[in-house]
């Protein structure tokens, strides 16, 4: 999530628009990084949603065979799969089938943003890495907000196949993302709380990951990460189920642990997804 979330809450909340949880979802469609460019073997991923909607993603083969698995990135709030997917192509290298894709309305994917679109794009990139790699085990990897959608896609869908969950700098609420966004502003922070109430919860992740589906789960969250309070990542890991694992993540840098931090975390995570399939 970007800082100027902070100022698009205080615009819509202002407004009184009820209900919009499309403030969080702040794409564009600027050409970050070609995979070439970084030394990536790729395909591109075209494929639609339940309601015709048109994805595209980057398809990364796995550079051994067979395949481990197949792990589905579900991208932060901002910029566009050309730039996220520098987080998650070089598990090819390590075995993994890897699909990184745009939402809607972010890069290469038709449609407007929503929240309620993004969790059905989500489902259809489930489906889309089952059916490109059938019967392989799933990993699901998401970011910030990306977190939040996984978790919806996956209630919805089911989780088959679906071996390990990682989850990077995920809120337990948009509410309570929404409270402290506002707090940061002198003119809303008084009114935070009712202002919140603005903001929609019927994906709420502190709900979602208590049901979900009992697989490894890992989190990763920095102590001063300045866009999503550490907070907000210990209470969902709070109300997860094991079986689950717990890594702080240091600096001051959002989402860093596959990107700034990636030659500490890296290793680990490879490493951590390779224990998660003998389980």
């Amino acid at each position: 999530m970007r800082s100027s979330t902070t100022k698009g809450l205080v615009v819509l909340l202002a407004a009184g628009l009820s209900a919009c949880t499309s403030v969080f979802l702040q794409p564009d469609r600027v050409l970050y990084a070609r995979p070439e460019n970084v030394g990536a073997v790729w395909k591109e991923a075209d494929f639609k949603a339940a309601d015709g909607t048109r994805l595209f993603g980057m398809w990364f083969p796995a550079r051994t065979t067979p395949a481990k698995g197949v792990v589905v990135q579900f991208h932060g709030n901002g910029a566009n799969v050309s730039a996220h997917f520098l987080t998650v192509y070089w598990l090819a290298l390590e075995g993994w089938d890897v699909l990184a894709f745009d939402y809607r309305g972010y890069g290469g994917s038709e449609g407007k943003k929503s929240l309620d679109g993004a969790v059905l794009d989500g489902r259809a990139a489930l489906a889309y890495a089952r059916a490109r790699a059938p019967g392989l085990p799933l990993v699901v990897l998401g970011q910030s907000l990306g977190g939040a959608v996984a978790l919806a896609a996956l209630d919805k869908d089911g989780g088959k196949d679906l071996r390990a969950l990682v989850l990077d700098s995920t809120f337990a609420s948009y509410r309570s993302v929404a409270r402290e966004k506002l707090a940061g502003f002198w003119l809303t922070s008084p009114l935070r709380w009712p202002l919140s109430l603005l903001i929609s919860d019927r994906y709420e992740p502190l709900r979602l990951i208590a049901r979900r589906k009992r697989v490894p789960l890992l989190m990763m969250h920095a102590k001063e990460d300045p866009v999503v309070p550490y907070g907000e990542g210990r209470r969902l890991f709070a109300a997860a189920p094991g079986p689950k694992k717990w890594w702080t993540v240091p600096g001051k840098e959002h989402a860093a642990a596959l990107g700034p931090e990636g030659a500490v975390f890296r290793p680990r995570l490879a490493k951590w997804l390779d224990e998660a399939l003998l389980k």
